[in-house]
């Protein structure tokens, strides 16, 4: 094998996919024993993370770098956004308006359906 295709590997086992029938083939590839359950086989290394976690976070009780990491983290997630084009943007723009004018018209029509009746009724 290759060292591109191990980094190929790597990289795919690293990023989820969302697949399914591409993880059952990544983990029939990987060599690893399957024994029908994957989540026996990943209960230990969860307890070895939990305990790691608690470790690491015993250790940063500063406020400014727990602030830092998270904005850090935000930023990771952002980049991942499918942002839309300018045309998308003017799509849903103009949807949600006339969706708003109308849910406004409707209200209105019944306020002042219900205003009429209590006024026939009471009035």
């Amino acid at each position: 094998m290759d060292v591109t295709d191990e980094r190929d590997d790597t990289a795919a086992a690293q990023r989820p996919s969302g697949k399914r029938s591409a993880r059952r083939s990544r983990s029939a590839t990987s060599g690893a024993s399957d024994t029908g359950s994957i989540a026996t086989i990943d209960r230990t290394a969860r307890k070895d993370e939990k305990k790691s976690g608690r470790a690491d976070r015993d250790r940063s009780r500063n406020p400014f770098k727990r602030l830092f990491k998270f904005l850090r983290e935000v930023i990771a997630e952002l980049r991942k956004v499918i942002w839309p084009n300018r045309k998308q943007m003017i799509t849903y723009t103009a949807v949600v308006l006339v969706f708003v004018i109308f849910m406004v018209a409707f209200i209105s029509g019944l306020d002042l359906a219900f205003i009429k009746g209590v006024d026939w009724l009471f009035g």
